[in-house]
């Protein structure tokens, strides 16, 4: 059966948008693979790693008719990256095999059977949905999620917690030596709901999610979330745990406060991080009047001391941090000024910035 034909350009997209999940080499042969389910001119795509699961489907030329299989999904994406974007590409189903045809070359790929594919079983009971612009979530989970743990015992820090309540959606990332928070404000209220989304979950959401105007409709049940948009269901797992009371690591009445140029701190501090060590990534900042002076140093002695003019008249403070997590969210931060308040050398530092009060990054400080 003829499952398709199309430009290469439109198959390759759609997989493309099903496959970031699909790792090449599973303990489970079959989650190698994308489910192909055609009804009609109607064609579906499905992946998983039973604990997410992405499906979008497309309208193709192809026979009439019912069919479904499986195909390894990253060798079909790498088989059509090789041909070129306007050449028209043809499926068949034949047997156990995927035909793909295009111009004058031929490829032979194995298949399983659909019936041995493991879906997600979808919650019977989400809570109600609600909408956001994709651009705002995108926008938020850019803000917080190179806060994330990776790999941390404490396995519900490597994720995000979302919390949707009233007009508001906000979203925290923690490694428990820094934490960062960023909300935006919705057209519509909504119940309180409180979840973790995985890390992985995070990264594809960022992949998938546009810049446009258009929307995605999110819904929460006990142990799933539910992401509709641009025509793809996207299903998760979520992880279970407390997530940290981030209220009470937020600073609030620092009262030494500093802004400056972002990409002039950037720029100094990349510079002093090449003296640091590798395992030990510290930094000395000392504050006093009209001057920021950075400075490091590593096992073999050496130094790197830089200055910086900035508008301050408050008390001197010399306090010791990761570089690696100051310049993090310089990097992922886009105001051209950062303001950072400070209360003493054994205190967090609160990172804010002045076009986004909604948006604060807190930094436990280290001994040096």
């Amino acid at each position: 059966m003829n499952i398709l034909k199309s430009p290469q350009e439109q198959v390759l997209d759609v997989l493309q948008s099903v496959a970031g999940i699909v790792e090449r080499r599973n303990t489970l042969p079959i989650l190698s693979n994308v489910l192909v389910r055609k009804t009609g001119e109607e064609v579906q795509f499905t992946t998983s790693d039973l604990e997410i699961q992405i499906q979008t489907s497309a309208k193709f030329e192809g026979d009439a008719g019912q069919l479904s299989t499986t195909v390894a999904a990253r060798k079909l994406i790498d088989i059509l990256r090789s041909i070129p974007a306007d050449q028209q590409v043809t499926l068949e189903s034949q047997q156990n095999k995927i035909l793909l045809k295009s111009g004058k070359s031929r490829f032979s790929l194995q298949s399983m059977p659909a019936e041995d594919f493991p879906l997600v079983q979808e919650s019977a009971s989400y809570g109600p949905a609600f909408q956001v612009p994709q651009k705002t979530l995108k926008s938020l989970l850019h803000l917080v999620s190179f806060s994330m743990a990776v790999h941390d015992i404490r396995y519900y820090l490597n994720g995000i917690l979302f919390v949707a309540e009233g007009k508001q959606l906000s979203l925290v990332a923690t490694d428990g030596h820094r934490l960062a928070f960023a909300s935006a404000n919705l057209d519509v209220e909504v119940p309180k709901q409180e979840v973790i989304l995985p890390r992985k979950t995070v990264l594809e959401l960022q992949r998938l999610l546009s810049d446009g105007e258009g929307a995605i409709e999110l819904q929460f049940a006990n142990n799933q979330a539910k992401f509709s948009f641009d025509g793809m269901v996207f299903i998760t797992k979520l992880v279970e745990g407390k997530f940290p009371d981030y209220n009470r690591v937020i600073p609030k009445n620092h009262k030494q406060t500093i802004t400056l140029g972002r990409s002039a701190l950037q720029v100094c501090l990349q510079r002093a991080a090449i003296l640091t060590s590798d395992k030990f990534k510290g930094i000395r900042l000392h504050v006093e009047p009209g001057l920021l002076r950075v400075a490091s140093t590593n096992a073999e002695q050496e130094e790197a001391v830089d200055e910086i003019e900035i508008d301050y008249e408050g008390d001197r403070i010399e306090i010791g941090f990761n570089v690696t997590y100051l310049i993090d969210v310089l990097n992922n931060v886009s105001d051209d000024m950062i303001t950072i308040a400070l209360a003493d050398a054994n205190s967090s530092a609160l990172f804010t910035m002045a076009s986004n009060d909604q948006f604060k990054y807190v930094v436990m400080p280290m001994r040096i």
